[in-house]
């Protein structure tokens, strides 16, 4: 319809202007003419995915890498897209878990392209000469195709404890007030409470791989540490008291490659490196910089 319309004031106005004017806007009616054709003339682009299935219902069963083609110019960006083009339109057997699509859940967690990230927040590579692998988080129990078992992750964070413990706490200002705390405490916690327990570092860790019952990893250090810190916690020498064994925190080699696979960009390996300096006796938590029992109502 706007490519019609201004041909016509073309023809109105073509002794108006001068020939070089009217071969320029005839250019631009050329493009709106590209631009209304329909959404099915456009070429393809057609993108392979290899995703990771296995189905423990079906006896027998290996897993094996399924090959889908998706053309990118009806999806998303996204591989979390992607993947939701692919159960919804291809195949509704394939499984895997999500939420919250924007980066903040965690729930879809994987490996692709070789690197443990949420498939939410990760680009799909628009090169269709090869093809993207993606699989569920390495080394872990999985309980479908790309799902995951979460629950020693889940339990070794449960073990930290995390949560504010007080030795005096006043129940009855339960609810009601706050416990003060200086700018600079506050400070000390960014880059720590930001974490989502994604379990892409963790998963990233080979000690974690081969000690994940007994070494905590990487996620679950980081939030030890971020109540270890906390200066309203009255409970750090207590929490350091159970990090003293040979695994929980020593299995940490410093290899960083939770740091580089974080999707948040935080740093759990210097979270680790501060636990092993209090531990050791290097540094000691400081005093708060206010009195964290006046409670402010």
């Amino acid at each position: 319809m706007l490519a019609s319309e201004a041909r016509q004031i073309l023809s109105r106005v073509g002794s108006l202007v001068g020939r070089n004017q009217l071969r320029s806007i005839s250019n631009g009616t050329a493009q709106l003419d590209q631009q209304a054709q329909p959404k099915e003339a456009q070429e393809p682009q057609i993108k392979k995915f290899e995703i990771y299935r296995w189905n423990p219902d079906n006896a027998g069963e290996k897993p094996y890498m399924q090959t889908y083609e998706v053309d990118l110019r009806e999806c998303g960006p996204m591989v979390l897209d992607a993947l939701i083009k692919i159960k919804n339109e291809m195949d509704p057997t394939l499984t895997f878990r999500r939420s919250c699509r924007e980066g903040i859940c965690g729930s879809c967690a994987m490996n692709i392209g070789g690197t443990n990230t949420l498939a939410c927040i990760s680009k799909i590579d628009i090169n269709t000469s090869k093809s993207l692998k993606v699989y569920p988080l390495p080394h872990m129990y999985v309980v479908r195709d790309l799902v995951p078992d979460m629950n020693n992750f889940y339990e070794q964070y449960r073990n930290i404890q995390p949560w504010l413990q007080r030795k005096n706490e006043a129940v009855e200002q339960k609810g009601k007030a706050q416990y003060l705390q200086s700018v600079e405490d506050r400070s000390k916690l960014d880059g720590l409470y930001e974490c989502i327990l994604c379990a892409c570092c963790s998963t990233s860790c080979p000690s974690y791989w081969w000690n994940a019952e007994k070494y905590l990893g990487p996620a679950v250090l980081m939030q030890a540490y971020r109540w270890i810190i906390d200066s309203r916690d009255e409970n750090s020498a207590e929490r350091l008291s159970k990090l003293k064994d040979p695994f929980s925190v020593y299995r940490c080699h410093t290899i960083m490659n939770c740091t580089r696979t974080c999707p948040k960009g935080l740093n759990p390996g210097r979270a680790i490196a501060e636990i092993k300096k209090l531990l050791s006796g290097l540094a000691s938590k400081p005093a708060p910089k206010l009195e964290t029992a006046a409670l402010h109502k």
